[in-house]
């Protein structure tokens, strides 16, 4: 099986190319589904959050107020640190097991989503990773149009890697500026490129 890596920038169309890719009957899983899985209520990852940043960042109810955690953590670095090392290891262990489900079940392919996958250290752990990336503006234009403010896009940015590193240490890269129709047709043809890698096994990695 090929493990490939799919990452990018915030509102670059991650998410676009994952249902791009699970439409194709290609296995995925996105880490961003993966944390908010570890901070459900009763799990131990959500005791250390509070523990940590304090009982204002759970709800009456006992669930985790993102908003608020999010709007520490990105403008402190060292809050932000702390809350990897919670949420990172446990998560990392989740895609670990789906990768080697799929390898059980002999998947050709398969597919984590990992916004911070070079930031983690991850990318050895893939056979291949794609970067999917847009203009800053187009990055900027998105955002706001999902509610965000400029300096929270500012802050988020600054807690990755500038695009154009995720986009030189990537094996492929999908530009997004254009249509859905475009997306997919440069999915179809890294696809392609990763088929040709399968038939190849001395072309896989090298990252």
């Amino acid at each position: 099986m090929i493990l490939l890596g799919l990452t990018g920038g915030i509102g670059m169309g991650k998410s676009a190319c994952a249902e791009l890719l699970r439409g194709r009957g290609i296995p995925v899983v996105d880490t961003d589904d993966l944390a908010r899985q570890v901070v459900e209520p009763g799990q131990p990852a959500l005791a250390e959050v509070r523990a940590r940043f304090g009982a204002s960042v759970v709800d009456s109810e006992g669930r985790l107020r993102r908003d608020e955690l999010g709007r520490r953590v990105f403008a402190d670095e060292n809050a932000r640190s702390q809350l990897e090392d919670i949420l990172h290891p446990r998560i990392r262990q989740l895609w670990r097991a789906a990768a080697e489900h799929w390898r059980g079940q002999n998947q050709s392919l398969g597919v984590i989503v990992i916004p911070l996958l070079f930031e983690t250290h991850a990318g050895s752990e893939f056979d291949a990773i794609l970067c999917v990336a847009c203009s800053a503006a187009t990055q900027l234009e998105r955002l706001r149009q999902r509610g965000w403010s400029d300096r929270e896009v500012e802050d988020r940015n600054r807690a990755q890697l500038p695009v154009e590193q995720k986009i030189a240490r990537a094996t492929y890269v999908i530009w997004t500026e254009g249509g859905l129709d475009i997306h997919a047709a440069q999915l179809q043809k890294v696809l392609e490129g990763v088929s040709a890698k399968k038939s190849n096994p001395a072309q896989v990695g090298g990252i």
